[in-house]
Order: C-alpha cells, then sequence, then structure tokens
C-alpha cells in the first residue's frame, strides 16, 4: 500500500500563480513507457552502456560494471528527459507564455534546450554559487539566467517572482511527477541494453539529489525486479537521514563538491524512494573525486563530480561490500559538466 502522500499531485502553476490541471497523476511504469516512446521520437539521444573491466576488478568480486553514460546526453546530462516530457505536455499557448525554473545547472540547461526546441523563452533561477560553466552553457542555449542566494527557499521565491512578472509556467527541476516520468526512461534503456549485452542487470546504483532519477529509476527497477540503492555524498545526506527515520528533510546546506546534489529531495520523490529503495550509502568527498578520477583515466570518459557518486559506492563502501551483492551492477553517470578551467576536483579534495 503506498505509503501517506504518494498520491498527491503538486499541478504545474501557470501565469502570475495560477493553477492548471496536471496531465498526468503519479508516475507508472506504464507512464514511463509511454514518455519513453514520446523521448524516442525527439532528438534525445539514447546514450550507450559501457563496461570496463579494469574498474570492474576494483569492485568486490564477482562483479562486473556496467555504466549508462548520460553524461554523452544532450545537455550534458540525464535531465533533457524530463524537461522534454514536460513540455510535451504544454500546449502551444501554453508554450508562448515561456517557461521558468530554479537549477544549480544541468536542469537549467535541459530546460534551455527543450524550450528553444519548443520555440518557448526560458527563464532560469540560477544559484549564486553555480558552476560558471553550466550558467554560460545554459545562457548559450538561449535562455535568460537570473541569479540567486543558494538555499533552495532562496531559489523558490525567486522562482515566484519572476513568474508573477513574466507569466510563465513552473517546470520543476525534481518534484513533479512528469519529471519523475522522463527521467526513469534513463533506467527502462539501460535494462533492455544490457539485456541485449547479455548482461542483464542483477542491481542498481543511482545517485540522489533532488531525487527525480532515484524515484523514477526506482519505479522502474522495482517493476523488473531488480534491486536498487541510491548513492549520496556524505556532507549531503539528507536522503540517507530522511531513509533512515522515515521523515523527509527539508533543508539542505552544504558544499560538497557534488554540486548537482546540493538539494532536498522532493516531497513526491521521497515517498517514491522510502517505498522502492532498498537503502541509502553514502560516500566521502575524497572516495567522490577519486571514483570521478579512475573514469577520467581508465574509461576516458568525462564525468562531473556527482556523477561519480554511485562509482564511488561500488568502488569504496564497505557498506556496500558488506551487502554481499555480485553479478552485473548498473550505475548511471548522470552528467558530464565540468568547468575545465577550474582546478580538477581531485587535486582541490585530499581528505
Amino acid at each position: 500500500m503506498p505509503r501517506k502522500g504518494v498520491n498527491v499531485v503538486e499541478p504545474l502553476r501557470g501565469p502570475a500563480g495560477s493553477v492548471r490541471t496536471p496531465v498526468s497523476a503519479k508516475s507508472t511504469l506504464e507512464s514511463i513507457e509511454t514518455a519513453a516512446a514520446i523521448l524516442a521520437s525527439s532528438p534525445i539521444h539514447q546514450t550507450p552502456v559501457l563496461t570496463s573491466e579494469s574498474l570492474s576488478t576494483l569492485a568486490p568480486i564477482g562483479t562486473t560494471l556496467l555504466f549508462k553514460a548520460e553524461n554523452l546526453q544532450k545537455g550534458g546530462a540525464f535531465k533533457i528527459r524530463g524537461a522534454t516530457y514536460a513540455l510535451s505536455k504544454l500546449s502551444r499557448s501554453e508554450l508562448d507564455k515561456g517557461v521558468v525554473t530554479h537549477s544549480s545547472g544541468n536542469h537549467a540547461q535541459a530546460l534551455a534546450i527543450a524550450a528553444k526546441a519548443k520555440g518557448a523563452k526560458a527563464y532560469i533561477v540560477m544559484p549564486e554559487t553555480s558552476a560558471v560553466i553550466k550558467k554560460n552553457a545554459t545562457e548559450g542555449y538561449g535562455a535568460q539566467v537570473i541569479l540567486s542566494p543558494p538555499l533552495a527557499e532562496d531559489r523558490e521565491r525567486v522562482c515566484q517572482e519572476v513568474r508573477q512578472r513574466t507569466g510563465a509556467y513552473f517546470i520543476p527541476p525534481y518534484d513533479h511527477y512528469d519529471i519523475i516520468t522522463g527521467q526513469g526512461t534513463v533506467v527502462l534503456e539501460m535494462i533492455r541494453q544490457a539485456k541485449e549485452l547479455d548482461k542483464p542487470l542483477d542491481a542498481l546504483v543511482v545517485q540522489v539529489g533532488g531525487g527525480g532519477l532515484l524515484a523514477g529509476s526506482s519505479i522502474v527497477a522495482k517493476a523488473h525486479g531488480i534491486p536498487i540503492y541510491a548513492a549520496e555524498p556524505e556532507l549531503a545526506d539528507d536522503c540517507f537521514r530522511g531513509f533512515e527515520s522515515g521523515k523527509r528533510i527539508e533543508r539542505v546546506v552544504t558544499s560538497t563538491i557534488a554540486d548537482g546534489l546540493r538539494t532536498p529531495v522532493g516531497t513526491r520523490n521521497f515517498e517514491i524512494i522510502l517505498e522502492k529503495v532498498e537503502g541509502v550509502i553514502t560516500v566521502s568527498e575524497r572516495q567522490i573525486v577519486t571514483a570521478q578520477k579512475l573514469v577520467w583515466e581508465r574509461m576516458k570518459m568525462v564525468i562531473e563530480p556527482s556523477a561519480a557518486v554511485g562509482v564511488a559506492v561500488v568502488l569504496f563502501s564497505e557498506k556496500w561490500k558488506s551487502l554481499g551483492i555480485k553479478g552485473n551492477i548498473g550505475v548511471v553517470w548522470s552528467g558530464g559538466n565540468v568547468d575545465l578551467d577550474a582546478p580538477m576536483p581531485w587535486t582541490v579534495i585530499k581528505e
């Protein structure tokens, strides 16, 4: 039986805060399959699933690691899936009013790309601490960027001000069923690809920030009988603490190197995670950047620190090792947006 709150839907908001009726209710395997069909006719990439014998040997004995390379996705991250699916639900008249969101970077770029493809104006509220590369890329895709203080409540306040001033429609970064549904197509695709490689998945590890990717992935994984675990930085462990207590943590103040995971888990996402995820495993900053460096060195793939959190779990976490999970382990690389003008993370974080 779903936990209290699972069926509560926050509708997308229209001009000046008015409410538009949501097109979809809660996310299901069926809605994610429908989203996959819609996205298949869009410019979104089907990203590859990659393996690495070198990294697999660093994981617990009996492990074969499979990586879903969403760093190769349009905009450099999985976020384009949810943004594109959410915009597919808007009418032409709604799109003509523009869209607005708040994001630390990857959802910002995703919505900018998706809006441009639909001929809609995008207003993006970004925290002042956002990586320069993400801000510049968002503007490069044609969006208007508005900076705000870094806390989630500040971003939401500025976003509301923009909505009232422009009449744009709000597309949440993670806490809405259309977003969750779109993000769930990542693992739906990965499960099929792993079978085609004759390496059907025995477990999944997906990092968590706002929780859209994890929530959508867990719906698909649970329906296919595949256990799924959340990966989270120790310095931003709100999902871990909330999962252990059964109560969502509403505020996160953190400077974790995994900047894409500096947000509290969304309300709808948290309810899904409580119901469908097996557990939450945290890793240190040093483990995160070491995992990132290993992927760069051994697989020649550029992933951002947030994308390395799941890798760090399967390579370094004692808790993960204690679970004794063997076989084909799927890990999602969520993005690859890195500021190449800044010092590499593994040269900055030593302990």
